[in-house]
């Protein structure tokens, strides 16, 4: 599609999309599909380069709801069955299966270019306004409310465009937060840079006995604790590799080739951190880079609140996380729905915009929370000398993500309400264990030893004391137990969890009747 031509904007638009990536392409297809009228602004032409090709298989549903799930089956990407982890204290890696118990769980590595256009082209054939090489200038507010938009096109035409709602899926720029709201804030514990590149003829990783674990990709802790490398195939026969470490010991790195009269080009710090994990080093052994090395900084952050009078924040442009558990597209999804639903109920009258902002606020907040401590915890293990910042956490959206695990990490039913240091640092030791080293002999065999009931879903969450005591110095029980518990109260992360409560609403996805249902 080429670049929208003035006249393809309309003046006046129920709801307008900021951004064409997964957030703002899936909450236009949406409100689309409910027969609103709405309008994509996108200041690129698609298709367009983006990083970020590992999906969790949570996309599924979402991609389900809006009719675009078979449209991603079917063009060949990558298929991906699960993902294998390698940290530093674990003999071996640990492998997180999505089709154990279900061969259709599955998810992809995509070519986010390809990806991304498939859903934008969706969203136009669900009817909404798809207007691309069209960037969003500045955004008109009337008492605290967005009212209209100026735009710019690529070959220098300029207008503006009013409307009633507001969806900013514009990405790391986050024009909403950035620059009206200035909101966001940058997560200390996690700042850190990645460079990455494309690969040729690498080997795949399948260890042997395990052919079912064919393209998963792999995810390595570097041996001297700055980082962690991915390693991810692709359906075109490349392989996405890349380095992600803190920006202080990347700096130090550099300086230190330079002093040393060694290669200081881009590629040259990349290859010499690639030999810091041995696992991918065996599996390019055979390998060629067949592209430039590209670099960002690959701050996370997040804002004080994601939602307002008439306009919603989704995705990148609300929020970012650390890539390690593949959360992006994830994250995009979710909160695109959320803002999608809230919006309908708003204009539906099903509550009032206040409530229905303060649902999608709850909701982006939780969702960022759960993936932010996994991720802290594994950080933990990666940087064993290094504690995340306490003031990183929203204590909000720590209640709303842990309800259920917040009693057993307390330890005690009279315990301060407030959230502590230590309490804080249980629960990312807890989440942490998501990612233990276990397979499915490895779950038999302990099921046999202690009995199914203990590792079944449905068990009841253990802490990691009362696991440690259990399993004694059976370490593939205390694996086997550890990661059960882990996934317990993460099963958000692993689906499409519409009936979750917020602010005393839930999402009534249904198609015609989307919004929210007072609890």
């Amino acid at each position: 599609m080429p670049a929208a031509a003035p006249n393809m904007i309309p003046l006046k638009s129920k709801i307008l999309v900021i951004g064409a990536g997964p957030g703002g392409s899936y909450a236009a297809t949406v409100l689309a599909r409910e027969g609103f009228e709405v309008t994509i602004l996108e200041r690129d032409v698609f298709p367009r380069y983006h990083i970020g090709e590992s999906l969790l298989p949570s996309c599924r549903p979402f991609l389900r709801f809006i009719g675009a799930e078979d449209k991603i089956k079917s063009h060949g990407f990558a298929e991906k069955p699960g993902a294998a982890v390698k940290l530093n204290q674990h003999k071996r890696e640990g492998y997180t299966d999505f089709i154990a118990t279900n061969p259709d769980n599955g998810s992809w590595n995509v070519v986010r270019s390809e990806f991304d256009e498939i859903l934008l082209r969706h969203a136009a054939q669900c009817g909404a306004t798809a207007c691309e090489g069209v960037k969003v200038k500045d955004i008109v507010f009337a008492d605290g409310t967005p009212v209209a938009a100026r735009w710019e096109t690529k070959d220098g035409m300029e207008g503006s465009i009013g409307f009633d709602y507001l969806v900013d899926a514009s990405g790391k720029q986050g024009l909403v937060s950035t620059r009206y709201l200035r909101n966001r804030h940058f997560n200390n514990s996690l700042r850190n840079v990645a460079c990455w590149g494309y690969w040729r003829g690498a080997s795949m990783y399948a260890p042997e006995g395990h052919s079912e674990r064919n393209n998963a990709p792999w995810f390595e802790a570097m041996t001297d604790e700055t980082g962690w490398c991915w390693f991810i195939p692709l359906h075109n026969g490349t392989v996405s590799v890349g380095v992600v470490m803190t920006e202080a010991s990347s700096i130090a790195k550099k300086r230190a080739m330079t002093a040393s009269g060694d290669d200081k080009s881009l590629t040259a710090h990349y290859h010499a951190q690639l030999q810091l994990a041995p696992g991918l080093v065996r599996l390019l052994a055979d390998g060629e880079l067949i592209s430039e090395i590209k670099s960002a900084g690959d701050y996370s952050y997040s804002a004080t609140s994601y939602a307002g009078p008439n306009y919603r924040l989704v995705g990148d442009a609300a929020a970012f996380i650390d890539p390690f558990f593949s959360s992006g597209v994830h994250l995009a999804l979710t909160g695109a729905l959320s803002a999608a639903s809230s919006i309908a109920a708003s204009i539906r009258k099903q509550c009032t915009e206040r409530e229905a902002a303060a649902f999608h606020d709850a909701k982006v907040g939780t969702s960022y929370t759960r993936f932010l401590l996994v991720v802290l915890g594994v950080y933990k293990q990666i940087k064993a000398q290094e504690s995340p910042v306490f003031s990183d956490i929203n204590e909000d959206n720590f209640d709303r993500a842990f309800r259920f695990l917040r009693p057993i990490i307390q330890g005690a039913a009279d315990a301060d309400p407030q959230m502590t240091e230590r309490e804080l640092q249980d629960t990312m030791d807890f989440c942490q264990h998501v990612f233990a080293p276990t397979d499915s002999v490895m779950v038999s065999n302990v099921s046999k030893k202690l009995g199914p009931e203990i590792v079944s879903p449905d068990a009841p969450i253990m802490s990691v004391a009362s696991v440690m005591a259990l399993a004694g110095n059976d370490e593939e029980a205390r694996n086997v137990l550890l990661k059960s518990n882990a996934r317990k109260p993460l099963a958000e992360m692993y689906g499409c969890n519409t009936a979750e409560v917020m602010e005393g609403f839930y999402v009534r996805m249904e198609r015609g009747m989307l919004g929210l249902v007072r609890a």
